[in-house]
């Protein structure tokens, strides 16, 4: 099967963060071709009007929990989280599976193709994933076995879903810790024992409030980041959420040791946690990427928006309106979260990369004019999810016009 994407404006998303009007050749799930020849392809999509982006990345989120959109409004992040956890107590298979479909359709519909999870019972979102076609990198959370609501151990339940999907085309298994506030140092150091056993990501939520700071500074005599370097977790395969309240000396032990940092800024406005250091982290030489987090607290699974409140809100934070560029929101979402994901072929459209696009509508009139000149802008500051009219994945259509590939059903139960 092959794909040729005709007369399309590319945001190429390579080193010199290149914008070209041209075609791009899909040949399997491979990019084979992008530039101003027109091979000739199975199926022709007409890119005139149009331009193609790599797939957006959201690099934190519990989809399974995307029924959830207003029913934990308007309270701070200990109440919600003793709502969530209390909920999660009672809830069913089929539950879990229908809402995560439910989250994963909201994200392809918004030019999302790949998502980093953290959850229990993620081989049940997994099958969701499979189902739909997306690409899910999925962290079994783990916690001390006093605070867990899962049956068995949230350790050896982690390393059995490694091992069951570990060599699956969609779906890639990893382990994730659900804060330092609810486990132990032996818990976090088997946790990365098995993330360094399978090679995989270590996916964790990290000092997102000041009473975590606080709960975890009486516990262990030092804050939540500084604990976690101090045990070894902290390196390039971490990937470490909200990262809100660090101190100099935590910025930098992040920095130095090329840590993943999912800036959560929809959320964390939401619940008024504040927001991370995304300039001084950056500059440390961590990687920054973007992340929805859940419906529960954001409402939205919506990348599109994330990156243009990230923004917004870093030059309010900074009182400085190019301390954030939408250039570099961008990377954020695409490039630099492919990096986090130990994905390389992922969060650009060029020669040899699989191909994970989105097509989007220029000529609506939220993104007109758009040119070689503004794309990025008007992606990251105006676009919106109606203009997503195309989006491939492992070079299959997931979604042509308003068409989704599943679709929901009537009256399903999400507990």
């Amino acid at each position: 099967m092959s794909i040729l994407i005709k007369g399309a404006l590319i945001a190429t998303q390579d080193k010199r963060r290149a914008v070209v009007k041209g075609n791009v050749l899909i040949d399997g799930n491979r990019i084979a071709y992008v530039g101003r020849k027109a091979p000739k392809a199975s199926d022709v999509v007409d890119g005139r009007g149009k331009a193609v982006i790599p797939g957006l990345i959201n690099t934190h989120t519990h989809v399974a929990m995307a029924h959830m959109k207003g029913l934990l409004d308007d309270i701070g992040l200990d109440g919600f989280l003793e709502r969530t956890f209390k909920y999660d107590s009672s809830r069913t298979d089929n539950g879990i599976y229908n809402s995560a479909m439910l989250g994963i359709l909201e994200m392809i519909n918004s030019g999302t193709t790949s998502f980093l999870d953290l959850y229990y019972s993620e081989d049940i979102v997994a099958k969701a994933a499979e189902k739909a076609g997306i690409r899910a990198f999925l962290s079994w959370v783990t916690l001390d076995d006093e605070f867990t609501t899962q049956t068995g151990s949230p350790l050896r339940n982690a390393e059995k879903f490694i091992t069951k999907y570990g060599k699956n085309r969609l779906v890639t298994p990893s382990i994730g810790i659900q804060g330092v506030y609810v486990a132990g140092d032996e818990t976090m150091l088997k946790a990365k024992e098995i993330a360094d056993r399978h090679g995989t990501l270590l996916h964790m939520h990290l000092a997102e409030t000041r009473s975590e700071v606080t709960q975890v500074a009486k516990k262990f005599g030092e804050r939540p980041a500084a604990h976690i370097g101090k045990l070894g977790l902290a390196d390039d395969r971490l990937v470490a959420a909200h990262c809100i309240w660090l101190n100099g000396s935590e910025v930098r032990m992040l920095g130095n040791r090329h840590a993943n940092i999912s800036w959560n800024q929809v959320s964390n406005s939401k619940l008024a946690s504040g927001m991370a250091k995304v300039v001084e982290l950056a500059s440390s030489g961590a990687n920054m990427t973007i992340g929805t987090d859940s419906n529960g607290s954001n409402n939205s699974l919506n990348m599109l928006e994330s990156m243009k409140f990230s923004a917004l809100a870093a030059k309010s934070e900074y009182d400085d309106a190019a301390s954030i560029t939408a250039q570099q929101v961008f990377d954020m979402a695409t490039v630099n979260a492919a990096k986090a994901l130990g994905r390389g072929d992922l969060g650009s459209v060029e020669r040899d990369k699989t191909a994970d696009l989105v097509i989007m509508d220029i000529n609506a009139p939220n993104m007109r004019p758009t040119s070689s000149d503004n794309l990025i802008n008007n992606v990251v500051y105006s676009s919106n999810p109606s203009n997503v009219c195309c989006v491939i994945i492992d070079g299959k259509i997931v979604k042509r016009g308003p068409a989704l590939g599943v679709h929901l059903g009537e009256n399903l139960k999400f507990v």
